[in-house]
């Protein structure tokens, strides 16, 4: 039951989260009037959508698998119970982020302006970077302790592995 709770919690987060941020903000700020014009190329725009629907993907997945393997949300106000190191997490410390990012692209790409769109994921990410730095590392180092640190030790912060890490059980 709890994991039913706690998938039902992230579905409205999840909502709120990707309907303020990956849907309003960049229609207001990059595809509200400003049309790609591709004359000629118009496949071109078929192209954002490979970026939009992988990171929809990722950021979506990995949403739920706080929820699923976590026992809470990626809310910062109801965080997992259980540190999430499988799926995405096994590649890069903040996969969902980057989801996000590449669904903000190829949403800007097919529907508006892509240079807008750039600068707002710029601007979206260094904002999470600042919050993952300032808040959300030092919040699972005090919650999860050395199990934390040993995942920190073994996978980016941002930029992915190329190959899974296979944590080592004692």
């Amino acid at each position: 039951m709890q994991r039913i709770f706690a998938v039902l919690k992230t579905t409205v987060f999840a909502a709120a989260f990707i309907g303020v941020f990956l849907i309003y903000v960049p229609w207001a700020w990059a595809i509200r009037r400003r049309a790609v014009a591709y004359e000629g190329m118009e496949g071109l725009r078929l192209l954002g959508a490979v970026p939009m629907l992988a990171g929809g993907y990722v950021a979506v997945r990995c949403a739920f698998a706080f929820a699923w393997n976590g026992l809470g949300t990626p809310a910062p106000f109801d965080p997992p119970r259980k540190l999430v190191v499988s799926g995405f997490y096994r590649y890069v410390r903040n996969p969902m982020y980057i989801g996000a990012a590449l669904f903000i692209l190829g949403e800007c790409a097919v529907f508006g302006s892509l240079r807008a769109g750039l600068l707002y994921v710029l601007l979206f990410l260094g904002c999470l970077a600042v919050f993952v730095v300032i808040y959300e590392e030092p919040v699972l180092q005090s919650k999860f302790g050395a199990e934390y640190e040993e995942y920190c030790r073994n996978v980016p912060r941002f930029v992915p592995r190329s190959r899974p890490w296979e944590k080592i059980q004692q």
